[in-house]
């Protein structure tokens, strides 16, 4: 019904596929690395300061950070997200405009949220920087009219993620794993958020927004001792005070491995997380065992992961792992997003590559491998002023030896394929992990349930809040008398009626809407004698047009035209009509395949060759495509929700379409014209 919309998210998979992991090149001897070592000194109030001065560049760096201790906010989940928008929204002392129109002028960067504030820029403005940085920070406003706008703001972003597979699975992955009560475990919500007033905004800021756990790393072309007349200056007024530290019981690990299932009908793949908490500290010696199993197990493109999952089968763009590691309770992670049609043998690979690791050594080449890697990352980022700046900021958080960083090369390259095993057994819990799976139950379920019988994997159903459900319905009897064609032919009455849409010549569609925050535009052309044009434009910029005509068909991508094969042309031809369901009838490939559940409603789902459509049980009406693709290799499902209906000239038309394409994209049809608007030219 849509073509152009395939047309569209081809464009944004190519975009999206163009950054992959490469093969890094081997690198040399390591370095002998010096970490500049910064000069502390503490204000009365308890904000502890590092200056490290770097005269290479006339640029300085400030990064204020409160260590408090995490804290549940609980029916209140979000007053901190809504104190982190608040600060530096102006302050007591210059207006919103005024503030941020200086620091453009200023050429810097200043950042503010709950727990610090950060600023950049040239050198010669230093005084400056820091004087807006810590005026923001100290003087901020909370109005209600601001209040408003940012709750107004966190709850659009909460329904936009609704149908967001990799949203939901964030959350229950998390909830299930630390639990709702925990800091790490409990989530923003809409009933959350609006029980935030501005008089809980304020006294989260008084309460947590203290100096007493306040640390103030100072990077840059700097004196000290100029840089310690203007942090008393600046800061030496801020009031004493310590942050709550609150404790919480550390949460607990499955006492067998098991599935943790959450059904989402709309998920056109799977999200699969492997998941058992850890506590791992940077102290630990186990440290750098631990960060270089990762690194073998999944910490890139030359992991395991990567090169069974991705590499041999095939199954994903990408297979990952990571090991938290810290002063508070954390977890170690692998996962991946896969097509439906391998749920089930993805998490036995999962599994035989987290078993492989704790049995058996892993090679001289890996451990080799992913030493050299991780050194090379080190000695790269060690150049930069900010990791100088995180540096420094570990060695006091996190309690490390003085000499942490300056030992890390050795301590890196001491590790071997014993401690990688050890380590492996500690803290990668093979026999005791959640499996949480995140997919549409109907495609992936059945196998899944097969899989964890011989897997000894028993499977609890949740909701996409992390709360105990039944198990799904997979399979919904159809009606008696229902067929494909009275599916088809319902939708074709309730849309307007044969009579009608055998009228239409000629539909232009335009729809809007952003990717990643650029604005696009959707230009669709389509004709009832099957001509076609789609073009998707980028802040007013063609970045793809596609061209079906008589006899002949291109696509023109970022400048680069392409020719349609003769196979290629006689594909898109047969889909460049207004609507595609009145040729049903007369294929025999269409087929009434069930019942499934698209967004909380029943629909038929009727399929033709890779194209399944689904149409509401109740209304009759299209609301979702699902549409079997490759990209770069990879098959693919993308599925297209159609919704809000609207009558153009008595025939119904979709205005709101929701994609997923790896993102999710909504567009919003804003002109409907039937028997309008197209010329041959369109065509050529």
């Amino acid at each position: 019904m849509k073509k152009y919309i395939y047309i569209a998210a081809s464009l944004f998979l190519a975009i999206t596929m163009q950054a992959q992991d490469r093969t890094q090149p081997k690198p040399g001897p390591s370095p002998v690395v010096n970490v500049g070592k910064p000069t502390t000194f503490t204000l009365k109030n308890g904000l502890k300061v590092l200056v490290v001065e770097n005269h290479k560049l006339p640029r300085v760096s400030y990064n204020l950070t409160i260590d408090n201790a995490p804290y549940a906010e609980g029916n209140k989940k979000g007053v901190a997200d809504l104190a982190s928008a608040l600060i530096g929204n102006g302050t007591k002392n210059m207006p919103k405009d005024a503030f941020n129109e200086e620091i453009d002028f200023l050429g810097a960067n200043i950042n503010f949220n709950a727990n610090g504030a950060s600023g950049s820029g040239l050198s010669k403005y230093a005084g400056r920087i820091l004087e807006l940085m810590a005026d923001g920070a100290l003087n901020p406003i909370f109005s209600q009219e601001e209040l408003d706008k940012e709750r107004t703001k966190l709850l659009e972003g909460l329904k936009s993620e609704e149908k967001s597979v990799t949203a939901v699975a964030g959350r229950v992955e998390d909830v299930l794993a630390f639990g709702k009560d925990h800091p790490s475990g409990e989530y923003l919500s809409e009933t959350t958020l609006k029980n935030v007033t501005l008089d809980d905004v304020m006294l989260n800021y008084n309460t947590y927004f203290v100096p007493g756990n306040a640390y103030l790393v100072v990077v840059g072309d700097v004196k000290t001792k100029d840089v310690q007349k203007m942090v008393e200056k600046q800061f030496g007024s801020w009031k004493k005070a310590m942050a709550p530290n609150l404790t919480y019981t550390d949460p607990k690990n499955v006492q067998y491995s098991q599935i943790n299932f959450v059904d989402m009908p709309n998920a056109v793949q799977s999200e699969i997380a492997l998941v058992n908490t850890v506590n791992l500290k940077m102290t630990d010696k186990e440290y750098f065992a631990g960060i270089l199993a990762n690194q073998v197990l999944g910490g890139g493109g030359e992991g395991r992961l990567f090169m069974n999952l991705r590499e041999k089968h095939g199954w994903t763009y990408g297979a990952y792992s990571s090991l938290g590691s810290g002063k508070y309770v954390e977890k170690f992670r692998s996962g991946a997003s896969v097509r439906n049609a391998v749920t089930d043998s993805a998490v036995v690979e999962f599994m035989n590559e987290l078993r492989r690791i704790r049995t058996d050594l892993v090679s001289a080449e890996e451990l080799k491998n992913a030493k050299a890697k991780y050194i090379g990352n080190f000695v790269m980022q060690i150049q930069k002023p900010g990791t100088i700046a995180r540096y420094a900021l570990n060695t006091e958080t996190q309690k490390l030896p003085a000499d942490f960083y300056e030992n890390y090369i050795k301590n890196i390259n001491a590790v071997t394929a014993e401690d990688i095993k050890a380590v492996a057994n500690k803290y990668f819990l093979a026999e005791n992990t959640r499996v949480v799976i995140v997919g549409k139950a109907s495609e992936v379920l059945p196998n899944l349930e097969k899989m964890s019988a011989k897997q000894k994997l028993p499977i609890f159903f949740f909701d996409k809040f992390g709360n105990p459900t039944e198990k799904p319905k997979v399979s919904i009897p159809i009606p008696a008398g229902v067929t494909s064609k009275t599916v088809i032919d319902n939708y074709i009455k309730v849309i307007g009626g044969e009579k009608a849409l055998k009228a239409v010549k000629s539909v232009v569609t335009i729809a809007s809407g952003t990717v990643q925050g650029t604005p696009i535009e959707v230009i669709s052309k389509v004709t009832s004698d099957k001509k076609m044009l789609s073009e998707t434009k980028a802040m007013g910029m063609s970045m793809m047009k596609q061209v079906i005509g008589d006899k002949a068909g291109y696509a023109v991508m970022q400048g680069q035209r392409k020719d349609f094969t003769a196979e290629e042309f006689k594909e898109q031809k047969e889909g460049a009509i207004p609507f595609e369901e009145l040729t049903f009838t007369s294929n025999p490939n269409i087929k009434l395949e069930g019942i499934e559940a698209i967004n909380g409603n029943d629909a038929y789902v009727v399929k033709n060759d890779k194209t399944k459509y689904y149409y509401d049980v109740k209304s009759g009406l299209k609301v979702a495509e699902a549409k079997e693709m490759e990209q770069g290799g990879q098959k693919m499902t993308q599925t297209t929700y159609y919704s809000n209906y609207k009558e153009v000239k008595g025939i119904k038309f979709p205005h709101e379409i929701d994609m997923n394409v790896g993102i999710d994209i909504k567009l919003m049809t804003t002109e409907v014209k039937i028997n309008e608007g197209v010329t041959a030219e369109d065509f050529k």
